[in-house]
Order: C-alpha cells, then sequence, then structure tokens
C-alpha cells in the first residue's frame, strides 16, 4: 500500500528516467530549423565537424543534441520518416547503454541510427546486431540511406560471405551482422595467423535488437568452431536399437529439469541387452571404468528418444536432423547439439550419422557481447528479465513511452479441461471472428500444434496461412499479409520476426506484387490506386476490432507470450488479445498450481465450459515467473563455470595477437628456452642437492631432446666451482650460441617467421587439447558434490593447474621444435626443386588431355596458400609451415592436407 502511494507522488524509477531525457528531446527539436535549412552537402560537413570535436576531446554527451538533430533531418530527407520524441528517446537510452523497451511497431529500426550514428564519430566503429540474416540484409540496405547521407559508411557481414567482402564490412562505420556471425568472426579471428587477415578491428559498441532472444534465450547455448572425430555410427545405430526395448519403469522422467534417467532395475535390463547384442563384452558391467564411453551413449540415446520430439523440437529435412529454435520457432541450420547427442537424434531417426566434432574454439554469447566496452539493447520485453540483464551485462531497462496510447484489450486467459475442449472452443472463436472480418493471429508452441490446428480449421472450411520452420521462406509474405480484412494466421513464436503487420495488409508488398504482375503499367498509377484501396481496407479492418491475437497455450516465458501480444495495437491501432488454455497444457500440467485443478472440479464445470478470472492469470504467471528463475539459475551457473575459461581464452587470444603484432619474437623465444633451461636443471640438478647426486646423464639426454644442444654436462659435475647458476649460465649460452647460428644460417627475416609460425601453431595445439580437457573436468566435476565439495571452486582450482601446465608444455614444446628446424642442404633443395618440376609437368600432362566429368561434391584442390619455409623436408612436418586444410600435403601423397597429415585425431 505504502509503495503505491509512493509511486503516485514521486513516480517509479521509470518515471524519473523518461523525465530525465525530456530536455535533451527539447534541445534536439529546438535545434531542428537550422538543421532543416542546411543542404545535402550540410549534413556530411556537420558529421566531419564533429569528428573533429571528438578528435580534440569534446565528449560524445555534449555532440547528442547536435548530432541527434542532423541524424533526424537525414533519416527525414532519405527515407520520409520524421522521428518522433519517443524515439528519440531510445536513442538516448541506448547510448547511454540501457535496453530500450519500446513496443512493436514503434519503430526500433530507426531508433538505432541515432546511437549508431553518435557512437560511429568517434571512428571505431559500431555493430548493429540482428537475430536473423534477412533483418541484417534487410536493415543495412533500409538505414544505409540514412548513414550515407550523413557521410558515414554502412556494411553487411552474413554466412558464407567471400572473406574481402567480409573484411570491407567489419571496416565500414556501421556494420550490421547477426550474433551468430559476430560470435563465429571472432573465434575464427583468434585461429588466423597472420594480422591482415583478421575481420573485427574493434569491440567498441553494439546495438542488439531483439535483446532478450540474443542475450537471454540463447545464452544457455555456446558458439563452437568444431572439427570432425572418430566416426562412431555403428554404436549410434547398435545402441538406438536398445532403447525402444526397455519397459517404462526402466527410466523415470523430469520434465520440470528436462532430465531423463535410468532406475536402478533399468540398469539391470540395459545391462543384459547390451549383452546380448554384443555392444559390452560379456564380462564387463555398465560400473567398470572401460565402459564410461557405453553409458555415455546410451544416456544420450535415452534422452534422444524421450526428451526430444520430431517437429517441435527438431525437423527432417532432406535427410537431416535440423534443429528449431523454442523461442522463435525458425530453423538452426548448421547448429548441431554436442557430446553425441544430435548423433542419437539421427539413428532415432534413420538419417546418415555425421562424425562426432573436437571442439577447435569456443565462446559463449554471454562472454562475447561482455567484450564491448559499451552495449545497448531494443525490444519489446525486457522487463521480465530486468534482473538477469542488471546482474551479468550491466545493463539497465527502460521502458519507453509508446507515441500513441495502446488500444489493445488484453482479456483474461480462458482455462478449459481439456485440450479437446479447448482447441474446438477456439475454432469456433476464430469463426466468429472471421465471419465479422477480423483478421486473426493464433499463436502456437511447436510445428506438430500448429498443422494439427490446421488441420481443424480445414475441416471447419476455413481458409488460412501456416507459419513455421516448414514455411520460413514465405515468413516476410504471410506476416505482411496477417492483417488483411478476414485473414486467419497461424503462428509458431513470433519473436523477432521483424515484419510489422499492418492492418489492411503491407502497402508495399501490394504495391510489389501488382507491378510484378502487371510489368507494362505506370507504376505510379498503381501505387495511386493500390493505396487508396488499402486506407478503405485499413479502415474495414479497424472496424471489425484490429488485429485478434489469439494464443493457444502459455509459453514457459511471460516474454514470449508478450512477444505475442505485442503483434497487435500497433501505433494506437485498436486490437484483442486472449490466451486459450486447458490443464492438459505442458505449463499447466508441470507448473501449474494443484490448488487450481481441485478449484476447477471443485465447481463442476459442463463440457465446453472455461473459467475466466484474474486469479487464474496471476496463478499462471506466479508458475511463469518460476521457470523464468530456474531457467536464469541454470544460465547464471553455466556463465560461472565458463568465466573460468573466458579468462584462460583472453590470455590465450591476447597472446596470440601480441605474438601476430610482433616483428621479432626472438626475445621470446628466448624467454621460453631459458624458462625451460630452469626447469631441466632444477629438475635434474635439485636446488639443495650436492653435485654427486645430480643426475647429469638425464639432463644430458633431456638437453639434446629439448635444446638440440650436446655439451659434455656429465663431466660438468666433476669440476669445482659448478653448482646451479653455472649449469644454467653454460646450457643458455650453448642454446643462444645454437639458435644464433641458426637465424644466420636461415636469414633473419625467415627465422622471425618461422618462430612465428611455430609459436602460433603450438599455442593453437595446445589450446585445443586443454578446451577438450576441460569439456571433460566439467562433465565430471557435479560428482564432487557427493564428497561435500563445491564443483565450481574444484573446477576452478583444477582448470587453473590445467592452464599452468599448458604454458610449461607450451614452452617446451617452442624451445624443442625451434631445436630442430634447420636450413635445407643444397641437396635438399635440389631434390625438392626436380619433385615440384615432375608434379608441374605432371599436371600439364593432366591439362592437356580431356578433362573427366567431376562426381558429385567433388572439390578443386586449392593450390597452396604460403610459400615452402626455407629447411622444409618432406619427411619432417615439423618444416612444413602451415599448410591450408585444402592444399596438397607436403609429404608429396597427392591427397589434402587434411585428408592426410591435417587428418583431425
Amino acid at each position: 500500500m505504502l509503495g503505491k502511494i509512493a509511486r503516485k507522488v514521486f513516480g517509479t524509477p521509470n518515471d524519473r528516467k523518461i523525465k530525465a531525457t525530456r530536455p535533451l528531446v527539447e534541445k534536439i527539436n529546438a535545434l531542428e530549423p537550422e538543421f532543416e535549412k542546411l543542404d545535402d552537402a550540410g549534413l556530411i560537413a556537420k558529421t566531419e565537424e564533429f569528428k573533429k570535436r571528438v578528435a580534440d576531446g569534446e565528449a560524445l554527451d555534449a555532440l547528442l543534441p547536435e548530432a541527434f538533430a542532423n541524424c533526424r533531418e537525414a533519416a527525414k530527407r532519405a527515407l520520409g520518416l520524421r522521428a518522433f520524441d519517443v524515439q528519440l528517446m531510445g536513442g538516448v537510452f541506448l547510448h547511454q547503454g540501457n535496453i530500450s523497451e519500446m513496443k512493436t511497431g514503434e519503430g526500433k529500426t530507426l531508433v538505432a541510427t541515432f546511437p549508431a550514428y553518435l557512437n560511429a564519430l568517434t571512428g571505431r566503429g559500431v555493430h548493429v546486431v540482428t537475430v536473423n540474416d534477412y533483418l541484417a540484409k534487410r536493415d543495412a540496405d533500409w538505414m544505409a540511406n540514412v548513414f550515407s547521407a550523413l557521410g558515414l559508411t554502412t556494411g553487411v557481414v552474413y554466412p558464407r560471405q567471400p572473406e574481402e567482402e567480409k573484411q570491407a564490412a567489419y571496416a565500414c562505420d556501421i556494420t550490421y551482422a547477426t550474433n551468430n556471425e559476430l560470435g563465429f568472426d571472432y573465434l575464427r579471428d583468434n585461429m588466423k595467423s597472420e594480422l591482415n587477415q583478421i575481420f573485427q578491428r574493434d569491440h567498441y559498441f553494439a546495438i542488439v535488437d531483439e535483446v532478450d532472444s540474443i542475450l537471454v534465450d540463447e545464452a544457455r547455448t555456446p558458439l563452437i568452431i568444431s572439427g570432425p572425430a572418430q566416426d562412431r555410427s555403428e554404436l549410434y545405430q547398435g545402441i538406438d536399437k536398445v532403447i525402444p526395448e526397455l519397459a517404462d519403469d526402466a527410466f523415470a522422467i523430469d520434465e520440470k529439469t528436462r532430465n531423463v534417467t535410468f532406475t536402478d532395475e533399468g540398469n539391470e535390463a540395459l545391462e543384459a541387452l547390451l549383452h546380448q547384442r554384443g555392444l559390452l563384452d560379456e564380462e564387463q558391467t555398465l560400473y567398470d571404468p572401460e565402459s564410461t564411453t557405453v553409458v555415455h551413449h546410451v544416456n544420450q540415446a535415452l534422452r534422444a528418444h524421450k526428451l526430444f520430439q520430431r517437429d517441435k523440437d527438431y525437423i527432417v529435412r532432406d535427410g537431416e536432423v535440423v534443429l528449431i529454435d523454442e523461442f522463435t520457432g525458425r530453423m538452426m541450420a548448421g547448429r548441431r547439439l554436442s557430446e553425441g547427442l544430435h548423433q542419437a537424434i539421427e539413428a532415432k531417426e534413420g538419417c546418415q550419422i555425421q562424425p562426432e566434432n573436437v571442439t577447435l574454439a569456443s565462446v559463449t554469447f554471454q562472454n562475447y557481447f561482455r567484450l564491448y566496452d559499451k552495449l545497448g539493447g531494443m525490444t519489446g520485453t525486457a522487463s521480465t528479465e530486468a534482473e538477469e540483464f542488471a546482474e551479468i551485462y550491466g545493463l539497465g531497462v527502460v521502458e519507453v513511452p509508446t507515441n500513441r496510447p495502446i488500444a489493445r484489450i488484453d482479456e483474461d486467459d480462458k482455462v478449459y479441461r481439456t485440450a479437446r475442449e479447448k482447441y474446438e472452443a477456439i475454432v469456433e472463436e476464430i469463426k466468429k471472428a472471421h465471419e465479422k472480418g477480423q483478421p486473426v493471429l493464433v499463436g502456437t508452441t511447436s510445428i506438430e500444434k500448429s498443422e494439427m490446428l490446421s488441420q481443424m480449421l480445414s475441416a471447419a472450411d476455413l481458409k488460412h496461412n501456416v507459419l513455421n520452420a516448414r514455411q520460413h521462406e514465405q515468413e516476410a509474405q504471410i506476416v505482411a499479409d496477417a492483417g488483411k480484412l478476414g485473414a486467419v494466421t497461424i503462428a509458431t513464436n513470433m519473436a523477432g520476426r521483424g515484419t510489422d503487420i499492418k492492418l489492411g495488409g503491407n502497402v508495399e508488398f501490394k504495391i510489389m506484387e501488382a507491378i510484378a504482375a502487371a510489368p507494362d503499367s505506370d507504376p505510379e498509377v498503381i501505387r495511386a490506386q493500390i493505396e487508396d484501396e488499402h486506407g478503405k481496407d485499413e479502415q474495414a479492418v479497424k472496424d471489425a476490432g484490429g488485429l485478434y491475437v489469439l494464443a493457444t497455450e502459455r509459453h514457459e516465458s511471460r516474454r514470449i507470450d508478450n512477444q505475442l501480444r505485442g503483434r497487435s495495437g500497433r501505433q494506437g491501432d485498436p486490437g484483442r488479445s486472449s490466451f486459450f488454455l486447458s490443464l492438459e497444457d505442458d505449463l499447466m500440467r508441470i507448473f501449474g498450481s494443484e490448488r487450481l485443478e481441485k478449484v476447477l472440479s471443485s465447481l463442476g464445470m459442463k463440457e465446453g465450459e472455461a473459467i475466466v478470472h484474474p486469479w487464474v492469470n496471476k496463478s499462471l504467471e506466479r508458475a511463469q515467473a518460476k521457470v523464468e528463475g530456474r531457467n536464469f539459475d541454470i544460465r547464471k551457473q553455466l556463465l560461472k563455470f565458463d568465466d573460468v575459461m573466458n579468462d584462460q581464452r583472453k590470455v590465450i587470444f591476447s597472446q596470440r595477437r601480441e605474438i601476430m603484432e610482433a616483428e621479432d619474437l626472438s626475445e621470446i623465444a628466448q624467454d621460453m628456452r631459458h624458462q625451460v633451461i630452469d626447469d631441466l636443471v632444477d629438475g635434474y640438478a635439485p636446488p639443495k642437492a650436492y653435485a654427486d647426486q645430480w643426475d647429469t646423464h638425464g639432463l644430458y639426454a633431456a638437453c639434446i631432446e629439448k635444446l638440440g644442444i650436446d655439451e659434455p654436462i656429465i663431466g660438468w659435475a666433476d669440476e669445482d666451482g659448478v653448482d646451479q647458476d653455472v649449469l644454467r649460465e653454460r646450457l643458455e649460452e650453448a642454446s643462444d650460441k645454437l639458435m644464433a647460428e641458426k637465424a644466420e644460417a636461415f636469414g633473419p627475416e625467415t627465422m622471425r617467421q618461422v618462430e612465428k609460425q611455430i609459436l602460433l601453431q603450438a599455442i593453437d595445439g595446445k589450446w585445443r587439447e586443454h578446451l577438450l580437457t576441460l569439456e571433460h573436468l566439467r562433465s565430471v566435476v557435479g560428482f564432487r558434490g557427493y564428497a561435500q565439495r563445491d564443483p565450481l571452486n574444484e573446477y576452478k582450482n583444477e582448470a587453473f593447474q590445467l592452464f599452468e601446465s599448458l604454458l610449461d608444455s607450451l614452452r617446451e614444446e617452442v624451445t624443442q621444435k625451434l631445436s630442430q628446424v634447420r636450413p635445407m642442404t643444397e641437396e635438399e633443395q635440389r631434390a625438392m626443386m626436380e619433385q615440384l618440376m615432375a608434379q608441374q609437368a605432371q599436371m600439364q600432362k593432366q591439362a592437356a588431355a580431356p578433362a573427366p566429368q567431376p562426381e558429385a561434391g567433388a572439390q578443386e584442390a586449392s593450390a597452396p596458400s604460403e610459400p615452402l619455409l626455407a629447411g622444409f623436408d618432406e619427411n619432417d612436418p615439423d618444416t612444413w609451415g602451415n599448410p591450408g586444410r585444402n592444399d596438397p600435403c607436403p609429404c608429396g601423397s597427392g591427397n589434402k592436407f587434411k585428408h592426410c597429415h591435417g587428418r583431425l585425431a
């Protein structure tokens, strides 16, 4: 009660933030007449003036009113759109590093141009992040008109883009890209060996569209670049046949945590089946250490069968299992589940089983976006996750008022006893709305349910469109038609669709269709005619009550429900939303209050009758809040583990960068070599040991192996005055002399290149091994909890020790490889030249012969990407440098490097 009174008197924190920006907006509006007088060249001249002022030290905050006024004028001229005051407010909050929560249809795409323009004046580049490639390209093409009118460049990044084009896109002032492509490019950049191959120049400022979808929903899944590992197709297929033979009491499913485990009876039955099918040796049990792999794959097969449903979690398309994003209903082509789970689903569906992968590099979106100096976000629904945004990203959430008051009517949920009664009521409700011409958008939670409802509507003779992962390509067209008079559209989750549902239909789509159908007609006449018709259609839809959003189920997250609701009532349009639920819905069944069920049964509800009451809404929202809280805890826990790896990732990636930027690495190589010598001396001649206790034979052998030096170490122990320090000095002197001779023989320039390549290769190899070890550690560290030890602390301690041993072994490997490289003798050079000439002659001979037809999918091997190093020896991989994956293998086998010596273990 007191809180309500205080809010009335002082306003909410959100109200105070809105109030604080009003003077800024007034300043921008006051500058409008001044900027209207400028010609087009004058707007660009202003940009140059602003850039100079920033370079001279003026703060961006001081420049904000003028920059926003300049950008608003450019948008007005380039797009015919004058930004509303609330859009300027949204832009101010984005610049300040907040999330602007703006309702659907408030023009977030235009809002992003203001902070993007202001921050691009620093010359450091701004990234605008979208949820899919279509939106990235659309927004970049559309807003490039504004930025070019201001004298700035705009680029767009998309998958499988040519390297030169991608590099140019990242070099632009403003770059549009998807979250996935930005994350993968960051990982790829940190696998490159030359500075000029790197795409991303800086992580300065990012504006994230649909920020809740990207930073919350997708934060549970790390981005992984992987390479193929051992093929175990037969094992997956064999285990897959075992699962259907298990009785229902062999496993227990926990739907709340989406987990499934074998019971004690199940373990016994499973062991017998595995013995019977020859998948487990007769004398071996499931509890033996040797059974770890089989147990792991059996657990994954059980999850594939019992937790993952076709047409809900994935679809099978062209013989391939494609995952579906549970929050947007979109296909996630190229995304695969890790740890053999995807292969288990492929076995279940009878698809070709792709080999498992080993991780080469990985990062979570949480840690990628925390690399940016400043972050801002836009969405229609963020307030329910405000705590998570503040705790993990340091982002505040500000609800920006709508330009016009919301006229949508949000009805209380209708709860039925059974799913059948619910769907029958939905069909009747759609009929009523359709008869009066009101467009209906029906929201479903899965493909399966959308197609089942589609069949019911077809049986009732109701014409409709279906939008789900199967109709992904027609998305924009279906959404554009959803606001037409009498239209019925069934859609899986509407998060981040990016195309507004306009009442009467999308006029631009109608015009494009009409011009395409009648190419000889005058486009202007067609436009005028369609705009006139559209005005009448729009009014007819408004008279019918606007867009009716009818949801068939509540989602686990309140945000997804709010996103669906928000499709109706844009820009002050009339609209209506209603949720139809049943006690058999997943959320009601798993998380719904048991009291609700008792109330419904005690009321003695008749067939087809629904309960409608605000208390039901509150009860459901509490259940959703519980689920959201649990999901937040899961993400937080994942982040704590990933933070350990992230600190190490930053160290490794910054080391790589330093190595690539360095002109001369001889000092680093020398420091590593001297550290290795220190370790060898401490190991074989311990500090408190007498000279006759030293293991000089072991030290002598180790120096030949690791340092490449052959010194009379065994005799040194008998000399007077020779202690540890003398040993070190003599070994350092001998190894430095050896490397100086090598540098002279190679030539300083070549030696620097050799050092750089060996250092980078060693870092990459060790980091890959380290990632795999951490993956294995993370999968088992949870068991430490049974010994009353905190798994996170255990993970931190062991990961730190593993990282220290990585650095030690890295020093050893680099020192050893550098000690082994040598220039080629004249005889070896002559032999190599002869081999190359023979290969060239063979290629010319093949070129002269008629070319055979290539097999389907065959690819031409590319020419070697790098010249052969001096000191090249086809029998010694250490002298091959860094061959490309598709280059011919330097060993002369004729196979590609990736299929020969470059094969990933």
